[in-house]
């Protein structure tokens, strides 16, 4: 039996927003009471499901990206640096990662900061606030052929020091236009909303869920062609899964993209998914 158009369309509807709103404005204001050195600039965002209007009901986790914006780098070599005029500074992410520790741990207490974690510090709840996942960031430049082709952030892994580059400002922007009266017609978000929901109600019958993460899901749907976005969820559910199933089956995948569109969506590297995965949660919905 098909999923009918109602569970559909409820499943389509954003979760709530005021929350992560009110926890961006404390990490915000906590990090404005500590007292930097001068020279220290950098900006706060929020990203994922909740920057990107992607959060479904049960969301609780918020993404926060704090950027350290007066120290750049980038995928240029120390010669063509100094062919463009830049030089090394004194003041680097790892320091920037110390001093945000310390920030947070001195506004919220020591015991709401978890710094477990390879990728983010986590801020506790407490109080009506959510949980946070602040990635510590510094603003980060890709050039081809010494020309300046996109900005984005990066950071290294604890342990290990591996560098990350990522793009969330596109990947927004990119979100943005898909979902627009041009391509979509407002269809694609809502699109990405049904099948993170999807998504839960396949794990919600699993022993051990399954890793389909909500920034893949959204990345996968990115590749679907704007005209299967149209008539109705049902219509909109069935033709992208009918897409998407018979690509992953071929293994015409290949080409697929992250939403930011600097990378592709397959591959080794820690922001890239496994074709296996994202066939087993295609065939999963189709069981559904």
């Amino acid at each position: 039996m098909a999923i009918s158009q109602s569970q559909l369309q409820t499943w389509s509807h954003q979760g709530a927003t005021v929350s992560a709103k009110k926890t961006h404005e404390s990490i915000r204001h906590a990090l404005q009471s500590y007292q930097w050195t001068l020279d220290i600039y950098y900006t706060t965002y929020l990203q994922g499901s909740y920057r990107n209007s992607t959060n479904i009901y049960g969301d609780s986790d918020v993404d926060l990206v704090v950027e350290l914006t007066s120290s750049v780098y980038s995928n240029l070599t120390t010669e063509e640096k100094s062919k463009l005029g830049m030089f090394p500074v004194g003041y680097t992410w790892f320091d920037f990662q110390k001093d945000v520790i310390s920030a947070l741990s001195r506004y919220y207490g020591s015991q709401y900061i978890d710094t477990s974690g390879s990728k983010s510090i986590k801020l506790l709840p407490h109080s009506g606030r959510i949980k946070a996942d602040i990635v510590v960031s510094a603003t980060y430049e890709h050039y081809e052929k010494m020309q300046l082709v996109a900005e984005g952030m990066t950071f290294w892994t604890r342990p290990g020091e591996q560098q990350i580059c990522n793009f969330p400002k596109r990947h927004y922007d990119n979100g943005a236009n898909k979902n627009s009266k041009e391509q979509t017609g407002g269809w694609y978000k809502p699109t990405v909303r049904v099948f993170k929901n999807a998504r839960n109600c396949i794990n919600a019958g699993l022993h051990v869920p399954k890793q389909f993460p909500s920034y893949f899901i959204e990345c996968l749907l990115y590749n679907v062609p704007n005209h299967k976005f149209s008539g109705s969820f049902q219509s909109t559910f069935e033709n992208s899964l009918n897409w998407l199933s018979t690509k992953l089956k071929k293994g015409d995948c290949q080409d697929f993209v992250c939403q930011n569109e600097m990378s592709y969506l397959f591959g080794n590297s820690p922001v890239q998914w496994n074709p296996d995965d994202a066939r087993d949660y295609v065939q999963r919905l189709i069981n559904l």
